[in-house]
């Protein structure tokens, strides 16, 4: 349920630019956010910062493709979403010794310090990536074809790059005792 709250907005982009053209699907994403943030709130009763930080970047570059009424900056909306992360991951790390993905996800798995320098370097890395890929795509193909990728070729690159994070991370993970490993009913 979560992972399709998360992509909800993005979804709906897509569908309304389909139906009604990029202006429209501006405007659904924006409305979306602020409907996804509103639902966390009031589901959780808090909201996480990168939930905030996306909404102000929708609404600061949806804002002005609207006001503008110009596409281009809807498009350089992900890169600014992506290097915004990697950029908070890196000055973390380099200026405050902090690695916040460790501080994030500790309480969910257990990795030893160079195993959560691996995975910190290798998001600020796909972060950057992604928003050069972002804006390759979005400055060399018609906007159609930016959509398309947003949707299919960001959540698709994504996925390739959270397996393989997982199978690097697999090699760290305890394997499960017989005193934790459910044990089979008898008949």
């Amino acid at each position: 349920m979560k992972l399709l709250l998360d992509f909800f907005p993005i979804l709906l982009f897509f569908g309304a630019f389909k139906a009604w053209g990029i202006f429209v699907a501006t405007t659904v994403a924006i409305v979306a956010t602020l409907l996804q943030l509103a639902w966390m709130r009031y589901r959780t009763g808090r909201t996480e910062p990168m939930q905030w930080l996306s909404l102000g970047v929708i609404v600061v570059f949806g804002g002005a493709t609207l006001i503008a009424q110009d596409e281009t900056f809807i498009k350089w909306k992900p890169t600014v979403l992506y290097w915004s992360m990697g950029g908070a991951l890196l000055v973390g790390q380099v200026f405050f010794r902090r690695n916040w993905l460790q501080s994030l996800m500790k309480s969910q798995m257990v990795l030893p310090d160079h195993a959560w320098r691996v995975m910190l370097w290798s998001w600020c890395g796909f972060f950057a990536v992604m928003g050069v890929l972002n804006l390759w795509v979005a400055y060399h193909f018609d906007t159609d074809t930016w959509v398309n990728f947003k949707l299919f070729g960001g959540m698709g690159l994504m996925l390739v790059f959270v397996l393989a994070q997982a199978m690097y991370l697999g090699r760290f993970m305890a394997p499960e005792s017989p005193d934790t490993a459910p044990s089979d009913p008898k008949p």
